[in-house]
C-alpha cells in the first residue's frame, strides 16, 4: 500500500510553453514552493512565478547534489519542487530521485512527453514504438561494428529489432548524425525520418518524412526530437544453421569456414544466451562470430582474424548480415583481448601457433560457469588442447570427434561424401577464480 509523505517533493514536468503547459494544481504549487530545483533553461524560463525568497538550485551539472537538496529541504519543513521536462518519468529526473530517496517522497506531476508531441505533429501512432535516449556521451560518428560504450549503441540495435523508435537526441548525437548510423548500417532505404525542433515555442518546425539520405547532409536546432519508422518490411533472416554458401568465402578455395554441421554443433555447445559477450578468435569467414551474434541480440560478439583477405572477407560477411552487435579486429590473438569485456563464451577457430598460452588467458577471463568451445582438425592442436586443460584448476572439459558425410549426385543416382573429422574441445569454468598449475 503506497502511504504518501505529508511533505513530499513535488516532481512537476514542464513544457517550453512554460506557465501554459501547467495544470492549476502544477501552478498553485510551484507558486508556493520554498525550494525551487531544475535546469538553468526551465528555472529561466518559470522565474516570474517563484514566490519571493523562495531557494533556487540550477541541476545542471550537479545531477548527484539533488537528492541531498530535497533532503535538505523536507528536513526544514520547506516545500520543496523538482521542475523535469516533459514527462519525469520518461528518460527523466524522477527514477533517480525515487531510487536515491524514495517513493513516498515524491509526489509526480507529469506532462506530455516532447516525444508524445512530436508523433501529434505528424499523426504518428506511438503504443508500439520503442523509446531510445542517445542523450549521453559523445562518442563521435558511428562506425559499422563499434563496440556497446558508443553512445548511439542502443539506438543502432533498436533499428534492428523495432519498426518505430522515438529517439532523445543530444547536442552531439543530432539528427544528421543519427541519419548517418541509418546509412552505415546499411538502412537507408528502410526508414524515414520526422525531426521536432523547438516544440511549442514561436521558432517551432516539424519536418516529416526525410529520408536518411537528406538528413544526413542538414542542421538542425539544438532541440529536437527525431521519430523513425520503416517503410520497407524488416527481414526475418534464418537465425541458426545457415548452408556455408549464404557466406562470402576465399576463392578459388572455400575452406576456411566453419562448416555448416561444425558450426551448429559448435554454437550449441557455447551455450549461448540472449545477452552473452562472445569471443570469436580466428574468425575465418566470420561464420560462427556472425550466427552467435544473431542468437545474442542483446549481447556483443568481439571477433579477430590475422590474415588481412580473411578479415576483408569477413568484413563482407558482417556487412551483409545485418547485425550491429558484432566487432571485427585485425589482429593476432592474445592482442588486443585485454580491451574486450570478460566473456561468458569464447569459440577458437585458429590459434596463430601459440595455442596453450591462449587456452590459459581466455580460461582466466572466461566469467564463472563460461564456456570455451575450440575447433580442430589435427592431432597436434587436438593434443595441446587436452594437455593445457588438465593442467588447469577450476576447468571441466571434454572431447567430441564429429565427421559429417553429404550426399553428392554421382551419374543418376547420389553417394555419401565424407567430410574431415572436426574434434570439438569443450571447456568450462567451475569457479569464480581459475589458476594454472605452476
Amino acid at each position: 500500500m503506497h502511504t504518501q509523505d505529508p511533505n513530499p517533493c513535488r516532481v512537476i514536468g514542464v513544457l517550453d510553453d512554460g506557465i501554459a503547459s501547467l495544470s492549476p494544481t502544477a501552478l498553485a504549487l510551484l507558486r508556493s514552493a520554498d525550494v525551487l530545483i531544475g535546469g538553468a533553461r526551465t528555472l529561466a524560463l518559470l522565474e516570474r512565478e517563484f514566490k519571493p525568497g523562495s531557494m533556487r538550485h540550477d541541476l545542471t551539472g550537479k545531477l548527484k547534489e539533488v537528492p541531498e537538496w530535497v533532503r535538505a529541504a523536507r528536513a526544514d519543513n520547506l516545500s520543496c519542487v523538482v521542475l523535469a521536462t516533459g514527462d519525469p518519468l520518461c528518460h527523466g529526473i524522477a527514477p533517480y530521485l525515487a531510487q536515491h530517496l524514495c517513493v513516498e517522497a515524491l509526489d509526480i506531476l507529469p506532462n506530455l512527453s516532447t516525444l508524445q508531441l512530436a508523433c501529434a505533429r505528424i499523426g504518428l501512432a506511438w503504443q508500439d514504438a520503442r523509446i531510445v535516449s542517445v542523450h549521453a556521451r559523445d562518442a563521435g560518428e558511428w562506425q559499422r561494428g563499434s563496440v556497446p560504450g558508443h553512445g548511439l549503441y542502443a539506438l543502432a540495435q533498436a533499428t534492428r529489432q523495432h519498426a518505430r523508435l522515438l529517439v532523445l537526441t543530444s547536442p552531439d548525437n543530432s539528427p544528421d548524425r543519427i541519419a548517418r548510423l541509418l546509412l552505415a548500417e546499411g538502412l537507408g532505404d528502410d526508414f524515414l525520418m520526422a525531426v521536432a525542433e523547438n516544440l511549442l515555442q514561436p521558432e517551432e518546425r516539424v519536418l516529416a518524412e526525410l529520408t536518411p539520405q537528406q538528413a544526413a547532409r542538414m542542421r538542425f536546432a539544438a532541440l529536437n526530437v527525431v521519430l523513425l519508422w520503416r517503410v520497407t518490411p524488416a527481414a526475418q533472416p534464418v537465425r541458426f544453421g545457415l548452408a556455408d554458401a549464404e557466406f562470402v568465402q576465399r576463392q578459388p578455395e572455400k575452406g576456411l569456414i566453419t562448416k555448416q554441421e561444425v558450426r551448429a554443433v559448435s554454437l550449441a555447445r557455447l551455450q549461448l544466451r540472449a545477452d552473452s559477450v562472445v569471443w570469436d578468435i580466428g574468425a575465418g569467414s566470420g561464420s560462427v562470430g556472425l550466427e552467435a551474434a544473431r542468437l545474442c541480440p542483446q549481447g556483443h560478439v568481439y571477433a579477430t582474424e590475422k590474415n588481412e583477405a580473411d578479415f576483408a572477407i569477413a568484413g563482407q560477411n558482417h556487412a551483409a548480415f545485418g547485425v550491429s552487435n558484432y566487432s571485427l579486429y585485425l589482429g593476432k590473438a592474445p592482442e588486443g583481448l585485454d580491451a574486450w569485456p570478460d566473456p561468458d563464451a569464447v569459440f577458437i577457430g585458429g590459434s596463430g601457433g601459440e595455442l596453450a598460452a591462449l587456452i590459459s588467458g581466455v580460461i582466466a577471463r572466461l566469467r564463472p560457469r563460461g564456456t570455451l568451445v575450440m575447433n580442430f582438425v589435427t592431432l597436434e592442436n587436438l593434443a595441446t588442447a587436452t594437455a593445457t586443460l588438465q593442467a588447469l584448476e577450476g576447468v571441466e572439459w571434454d572431447v567430441l570427434q564429429l565427421q559429417a558425410a553429404r550426399s553428392k549426385p554421382i551419374l543418376h543416382m547420389h553417394r555419401m561424401a565424407a567430410e574431415n573429422p572436426v574434434w570439438i574441445v569443450c571447456a568450462r569454468r567451475t569457479d569464480a577464480k581459475v589458476a594454472a598449475d605452476e
